[in-house]
């Protein structure tokens, strides 16, 4: 059975094993202060946002999201489809995410993919349904499983506030790119979305704002 993370005591037990399975984050945990569990319900809409947020700023996101659900409502997949382009340019989403978005809600509304039942999948079967839909790449499959299904061992890798907060864990003044973090996170299994969570927590220390992609 996949381990998940659904409660704030399993974020502290990951980060009581962190402690002791990297000794580099030690100090990390004791700046970062809040560390959130940032779980969202699976589903359609949970999807749809983390796509919104694909390669903009949070604040940006939530903007286009906002409108979005207002223009859709509920956000669902049938309603995607039968309003067409039309909301979703008014919303803002860019033309690829358009397209992303219209494809998943056709995965989803066609059964090709069930959004609910990925939180009991390995994450290797789960992340290769995900991103088997056009538009879908790893970083929002990751992303999903991490927040929605509540993956315990899912690291975003290609998350680029997660690359510069490790890189300054590590003393550098450059980010990791995505395969030194990704082998990096390696090291911190079983707990790699404890630790994603921590990153994050260090990366809005370290800048003064927040970039996790979900809030």
């Amino acid at each position: 059975m996949t381990r998940r993370i659904d409660t704030m005591d399993e974020v502290a037990e990951g980060l009581a094993a962190l402690r002791t399975i990297d000794a580099r984050l030690k100090p990390v945990i004791a700046g970062a202060g809040d560390v959130p569990l940032r779980r969202t319900a699976p589903g359609f809409a949970s999807l749809a946002s983390i796509i919104v947020s694909q390669q903009v700023s949070r604040a940006s996101a939530d903007a286009i999201f906002g409108r979005l659900v207002k223009l859709v409502d509920p956000l669902e997949a049938e309603n995607v489809l039968a309003g067409g382009a039309g909301p979703l340019v008014e919303a803002g989403l860019s033309r690829p995410k358009q397209a992303a978005l219209m494809a998943t809600a056709e995965a989803v509304a066609g059964g090709a993919l069930d959004l609910f039942g990925l939180c009991d999948m390995p994450p290797k079967d789960a992340l290769g349904q995900l991103t088997a839909v056009h538009g879908i790449g790893e970083w929002t499959a990751e992303v999903y499983l991490l927040f929605a299904a509540g993956h315990a061992d899912i690291f975003p890798a290609k998350d680029l506030a997660l690359q510069v907060a490790a890189g300054d864990i590590l003393g550098r003044t450059e980010r990791l790119d995505d395969r030194a973090l990704r082998a990096l996170s390696e090291s911190w299994a079983p707990w790699r979305g404890v630790a994603a969570r921590l990153l994050w927590a260090h990366y809005r220390v370290l800048k003064g704002r927040e970039a996790a992609p979900v809030a």
